[in-house]
């Protein structure tokens, strides 16, 4: 599933588009992907209408069209925005690029092709028509990045999944936006903490160092992956991750792969030592 950093780089991908108005709208009033969405209203409203800004926070994008009409897009399991040109000296624009079955929503502007692609339709798209961006957008929770996301915020909501496990409680989209498998395993590495600890166990300087590896590893993201889609260097835990028979980048020992909170965890034990008895 795309996380933070793979959907700041999907927004790019449509930014071309911006300030140029939408000639036509296709989709596929039949795709899961439109579950929440009138069709046809999207249809009326945003042909004829110029993109305007676009915007990421956690797993969601918004784009903002004129004539206060607002388009959001969650990617899910496998969607992606992709971006096709137009030659500017053909005219048949409306046959320039050749839809792919699962190309499910597709913005034709003068020079360019937006396409949403969704092979397993778990993404969703909404719009909204307003002075404002929705509501769902607004209540998002802060940016990990920003600084309005702070130690006591950390703590707090720590204290309150005290019961729960540190790889569980990353993974929620309530406090940490954006951050799904890939980046908590990393987040968690780096602080050298092992993933089954309960989040009440952690506190004081150990505290400090998951609030500074979070922040790191959503910097580091977004200034690698999100910006051209660039592989992590090898010092990550993110390239040994993925293979059964991954090395920590720090021992050089075998990684260890298995569940934790119903989710697939790669983490080191001879570098994660902290706290040395998690389980009990």
């Amino acid at each position: 599933m795309p996380e933070l950093a793979e959907v700041e780089y999907y927004r790019k991908v449509w930014n071309p588009g911006l300030e140029k108005k939408v000639r036509q709208v296709y989709l596929n009033p039949h795709a899961r992907n439109f579950r929440d969405c009138n069709t046809l209203i999207l249809k009326q409203h945003l042909k004829g209408r110029v993109l305007r800004s676009s915007a990421a926070k956690g797993k969601h994008l918004l784009f903002h069209f004129s004539g206060n009409n607002w388009l959001g897009i969650h990617l899910g399991m496998s969607g992606k925005l992709c971006r096709t040109c137009i030659d500017k000296d053909r005219k048949d624009t409306q046959s320039v690029f050749k839809q792919d079955k699962h190309d499910h929503f597709v913005l034709l502007q003068s020079r360019h092709v937006l396409i949403f692609n969704d092979s397993r339709m778990f993404g969703r798209i909404c719009f909204h028509h307003g002075k404002e961006a929705p509501e769902w957008w607004r209540n998002i929770p802060p940016a990990l990045s920003s600084n309005n996301f702070d130690r006591a915020a950390l703590k707090a909501y720590l204290t309150r999944r005290r019961r729960s496990t540190i790889k569980g409680v990353l993974l929620a989209q309530e406090r940490f936006p954006g951050l799904g498998n890939w980046m908590a395993d990393e987040i968690l590495w780096r602080a050298r903490i092992q993933p089954h600890c309960h989040a009440a166990q952690i506190e004081g300087d150990k505290l400090k160092d998951l609030f500074y590896a979070i922040k790191e590893v959503c910097r580091d993201a977004l200034n690698v992956i999100g910006k051209d889609w660039s592989n992590p260097p090898d010092s990550w835990l993110f390239n040994h991750r993925w293979g059964n028979k991954g090395r920590c980048p720090k021992t050089n020992k075998l990684l260890k792969r298995e569940t934790v909170s119903g989710r697939t965890t790669c983490w080191s034990p001879a570098w994660q030592q902290w706290p040395d008895c998690s389980r009990d």
